[in-house]
């Protein structure tokens, strides 16, 4: 089902609420599809909203689809949700799930849990999205990450769990955040070193090929330091996704690190 290579880098942007229209949507989609056709060695995921995805879809097969969240349960009387097989039927192969704007809204670890069972058994790879609020010296926040991953994949097997990618949030540096601070490459290397050991307690040796994307506020400007020295497999991307030439440029400094 899953049938994309996981040894490439993944560049995977989240529009979020964004853009207003579809017309919009499939102009934005088209553009960076112009500006990557030279793109061999990087998997490029698109998560824009729900209604957008049908349309985009037609697009390009070079880009492959992803979705912002989706819904644990069958069908049934579930007013306004979205089932991951609903999404997989659609052509979506890849959901966002426990970002720290749903879990604003009250997610917490254990409805994440459910829709990561439930999106492996659709066929869709979860992206799942850990970080802290903030840090202090007494480094409290390794505790909460290991939390979040020990919960979130609570009864998830060996063989599904090389099928996750972890995207590392951290909510104090990503833009929508008051008083928000610039994290370094080194910030996420050494989240990404404590992540791997956390998987590799739970998992065992299987777990090193667990993808690692870093998730706060990465531009065009600081990708590469990210990508040289971060210790990840690649990006979760936000706001420059919403620019064509940025997000582009971001996929391309990815490209060339790899060659």
């Amino acid at each position: 089902m899953l049938r994309d290579k996981i040894t490439k880098k993944i560049i995977c942007g989240n529009w979020k609420m964004n853009p207003r229209s579809s017309k919009e949507a499939e102009k934005l989609f088209n553009d960076v599809v112009r500006n990557i056709s030279e793109i061999k060695k990087t998997n490029i995921v698109i998560c824009p909203p729900f209604l957008y995805l049908d349309k985009v879809k037609k697009i390009s097969k070079k880009i492959v689809l992803g979705a912002q969240d989706d819904f644990p349960g069958d069908v049934g009387a579930f007013t306004g949700e979205v089932s991951a097989e609903m999404l997989y039927n659609l052509g979506v192969r890849y959901v966002i799930l426990g970002h720290s704007e749903r879990r604003a809204l009250g997610e917490n670890d254990g409805d994440i849990n459910k829709k990561i069972k439930s999106s492996l058994a659709m066929g869709l790879r979860p992206i799942l999205c850990v970080g802290e609020r903030e840090r202090n010296d007494n480094h409290d926040y390794f505790n909460l990450i290991k939390m979040q991953l020990e919960d979130c994949l609570d009864g998830v097997s060996k063989n599904n769990a090389v099928k996750i990618i972890i995207a590392y949030e951290p909510i104090w540096a990503i833009s929508s955040t008051k008083d928000r601070k610039d994290a370094t490459p080194n910030d996420s290397s050494e989240m990404a070193i404590f992540i791997r050991r956390v998987l590799f307690t739970k998992f065992g040796k299987d777990s090193s090929n667990v993808k690692i994307l870093y998730g706060g506020s990465v531009g065009e400007k600081n990708a590469e330091d990210f990508l040289k020295d971060g210790g990840i497999d690649g990006l979760l991307v936000g706001r420059a996704s919403l620019d064509a030439k940025k997000f582009s440029q971001i996929i391309k400094i990815c490209e060339a690190l790899d060659k």
